[in-house]
């Protein structure tokens, strides 16, 4: 392992503690969603100044990642504002019980850790020194993805934003703008935005091994905490099964008659 990827890691460990300590004082896990942007960026901002990063590359992925990052924790934040523990963790809560502290710290905010440095790889990866200086074909593709997956992601957020507001909307499935394409456009562009970023790791020495983000994050996305939990959330629900046979789980496509 490189010193790079163990000043991260042990930067990470000491960020997810202090969330951990954060989340037992609030009685709330629900701050670990709210730290997962910014603990990107404090990886990114970690190995640039570690490798003293100049080359446009490197500004580009790390201004892309601080954009992202912030963004989300926004977003996140602002959602939660006196909601309350999600459901997710409420219902862990109540599960695990006596051993709920020490799972949470590892089942939720150590493992979320680990797989923070996963999915941030490739930008560890650019970060280290010896690639080229310029940006090529592959840094446009790359960047492209990126910026077609933040907008889903954005946009997707402020469109569902706007229909909860909206009271005449309460007990309805949102199924308007990209959720018609879409029933989860904010996990579909986060997926993009990561396989944006393996792609411009692709012009650096070894950058074919980030591929490990991407795979992993939409692995998570579909299989684990992303739509599946959520979707298990409306299991049952007749109006949610109509939307599920007229509309994509995750890329978009037009919607069936």
């Amino acid at each position: 392992m490189g010193q790079d990827l163990v000043v991260a890691a042990l930067a990470v460990l000491a960020y997810m503690t202090v969330l951990f300590v954060v989340a037992l004082f609030k009685k709330d896990n629900s701050i670990v969603d709210i730290g997962w942007g910014p603990g990107f960026i404090l990886v990114a901002a970690l190995t640039f100044f570690f490798w003293r990063g100049t080359t446009a590359r490197q500004v580009l992925v790390n201004a892309l990642v601080a954009v992202w990052g912030l963004r989300l924790a926004i977003h996140i934040a602002l959602r939660n504002r006196g909601r309350g523990e999600d459901f997710r963790y409420a219902k862990w809560r109540q599960a695990w019980g006596r051993w709920f502290v020490p799972r949470s710290f590892l089942q939720i905010f150590l493992l979320q850790g680990i797989l923070m440095l996963v999915v941030a790889f490739p930008v560890v990866l650019i970060n280290r020194p010896g690639a080229d200086a310029g940006l090529g074909g592959l840094d446009l593709l790359g960047a492209g993805l990126w910026a077609a997956g933040f907008l889903f992601e954005a946009v997707g957020d402020h469109q569902l934003r706007v229909f909860k507001r909206d009271a005449a909307n309460k007990g309805t499935i949102m199924d308007r703008g990209l959720w018609r394409f879409t029933r989860h456009p904010n996990y579909f562009g986060e997926a993009l935005m990561w396989w944006g970023v393996f792609v411009l790791a692709l012009s650096v020495p070894g950058g074919w091994r980030a591929i490990v983000s991407p795979l992993v994050l939409t692995g998570l996305l579909l299989r684990v905490s992303g739509v599946f939990l959520l979707e298990k959330k409306y299991a049952g629900d007749s109006a949610y099964a109509d939307y599920i046979r007229r509309t994509s789980a995750f890329i978009p496509r037009p919607p069936k008659a």
